[in-house]
């Protein structure tokens, strides 16, 4: 049987999903809850989504970083790298609000996710992403 080798990318993206694993089963509770349905939600709105492990914190990126995944003892924070230049018609962003380049959503204990308006968020921010790279 031939042994099929894996690319550094992909080996990459393995060790990257491992890592954030870990940390989703570490926070457990509310908080392990709340970053496991961000992952999901980001996978289903950007397929090819890359996951990445930088700066101790989960980090999706197409075209460039979309978002990352921060915890806290308060709040999950999904910090979008380009969120100012990303539609927010649900006006989900509440954080991060003067910043120039960034947004962010902080989510508390017991917030319940928009999943379509996330989604479509996700979206957008791939969007501006991939609009970024053309230029």
């Amino acid at each position: 049987m031939a042994t099929v080798k894996k690319s550094a990318a992909a080996t990459g993206n393995d060790e990257a999903a491992h890592h954030i694993d870990r940390r989703i089963a570490e926070l457990g509770g509310w908080r392990g809850e709340t970053l496991s349905q961000i992952r999901a939600l980001i996978k289903e709105a950007v397929p090819d989504v890359v996951e990445e492990w930088k700066w101790n914190n989960p980090v999706w990126s197409s075209n460039g970083i979309l978002c990352t995944g921060e915890s806290y003892k308060a709040a999950v924070k999904t910090t979008f790298a380009k969120g100012a230049s990303v539609p927010d018609p649900a006006g989900l962003f509440n954080s991060s609000l003067d910043g120039n380049v960034r947004r962010a959503i902080d989510f508390r204990e017991g917030d319940t996710l928009d999943k379509k308006a996330l989604k479509a968020l996700f979206k957008a921010a791939a969007e501006v992403n991939k609009a970024g790279a053309k230029k």
